[in-house]
């Protein structure tokens, strides 16, 4: 049985309570007074766990969505485990997922240069930062290319890089068109993979 939200321990609480309000309300209008009451203990315990609220963003980017650089790392470790194409599409599907949660979230640190700051500062203090999965991917793709899979001559860095950006393209290129519904993640995840196959190979 799950736990409710009381018994839960007090980071996993705040942590919740972040991200709902850093979904809902934003970044910049989500502040540490009104996470700790959604998350129903002091401000002051909050800083117990999380140093600023940049921090507590960084860490709800890691913990509470779909976890991209766990899953590079992984592949990375084990090159050639399983179909390149299956690989290169359950990367292009968690980024997917990755950047259409976390656009709406971060898109307000692009409205206040001081906060956009703020939180590039945090990042490189905490060893992290959207550049990561880029490394990342470039970094599984260079070892596959080891194990013969990719291209001798292929640019890994160029197809993490592209990959990756489309993804994250996908977050906000389609709220203007007449639906406003994105490409459905599986069939594109599957299409980008193929595509970049074709580069690779």
């Amino acid at each position: 049985m799950s736990a409710t939200p009381s018994a839960k321990p007090a980071r996993e609480r705040i942590l919740d309570a972040a991200h709902e309000l850093m979904r809902t309300v934003g970044l910049a209008r989500a502040t540490t007074k009104e996470i700790a009451r959604v998350a129903g203990c002091s401000e002051a315990a909050l800083y117990k766990h999380f140093a600023s609220k940049e921090e507590l963003f960084i860490r709800v980017l890691s913990e509470r969505l779909p976890r991209l650089t766990p899953l590079l790392r992984g592949l990375a470790a084990e090159p050639g485990r399983a179909p390149l194409e299956d690989n290169l599409t359950e990367i292009a599907r968690q980024a997917a997922l990755f950047y259409e949660q976390s656009f709406p979230i971060a898109a307000s640190l692009y409205a206040q240069t001081q906060l956009k700051r703020r939180h590039d500062d945090a990042m490189r203090e905490l060893g992290t930062g959207p550049h990561l999965p880029i490394e990342g991917l470039d970094a599984y793709l260079r070892a596959e290319q080891a194990a013969g899979r990719v291209g001798s001559d292929a640019d890994t860095f160029a197809a993490a890089s592209l990959l990756l950006g489309a993804c994250a393209q996908r977050a906000f290129a389609y709220d203007a068109t007449p639906t406003g519904v994105r490409p459905p993640v599986d069939a594109f995840a599957r299409r980008l993979s193929r595509t970049l196959l074709d580069g690779l190979r």
